[in-house]
């Protein structure tokens, strides 16, 4: 990781703030081979890892490309490289743009399948639970109700959802917190 990348971003990084563009053009034919051999390596170390001294000779190569003296990466960059790019550019070219195109249209044809299938399913649950949501926002609704007496607001006629019996009390009062009780009681003596 450091001989490989730190290093060689630490250069690129001096070399634009340099604006040297010797030192430039080298970093950057670094960087162009490098990106090649860790896409390489991708695929090369799922068939060749139990070569032996197969790593060892990955960290040679790295430093073999970063060798002020040997001038690795130029050497490949130029040699092997900067020919194949050049005549290949434009087939490059046209593929990076067909697939561009490709993707944006896939991406709209998926983004729109995906919000039918979306607004499908929300509408499904809408109708399938219907019944079972307005049951149960209604349940909650009542029992809030039952629980709020000290507005004035007369007790709702129905009887409250079986299982809401901690809304009221023995006899069918609704049952009052300690602190609320008490305070009826003071206020009924003074």
């Amino acid at each position: 990781l450091i001989f490989g990348t730190l290093y060689p971003a630490y250069y690129s990084y001096k070399a634009v703030k340099s604006k040297d563009i010797k030192e430039y053009v080298k970093w950057m034919m670094y960087w162009i081979i490098f990106a090649l051999f860790t896409t390489a390596e991708t695929f090369t170390d799922i068939f060749l890892c139990w070569f032996p001294f197969y790593y060892e000779l990955k960290i040679a190569f790295v430093a073999w490309l970063l060798s002020p003296y040997t001038k690795g990466s130029s050497l490949l960059y130029r040699k092997f490289v900067h020919p194949t790019l050049s005549s290949k550019e434009k087939e490059i070219d046209d593929c990076l743009v067909q697939a561009k195109d490709r993707s944006y249209d896939a991406l709209v044809h998926f983004g729109k399948r995906g919000l039918n299938v979306a607004a499908t399913a929300a509408v499904m649950a809408a109708s399938k639970g219907q019944g079972a949501l307005s049951e149960r926002l209604r349940s909650f609704s009542m029992q809030d109700l039952t629980t709020i007496r000290g507005d004035g607001a007369p007790a709702p006629s129905s009887p409250p959802p079986p299982g809401s019996g901690r809304a009221s009390g023995k006899h069918g009062q609704p049952k009052m917190s300690r602190s609320a009780s008490e305070s009826a009681g003071s206020s009924g003596t003074a």
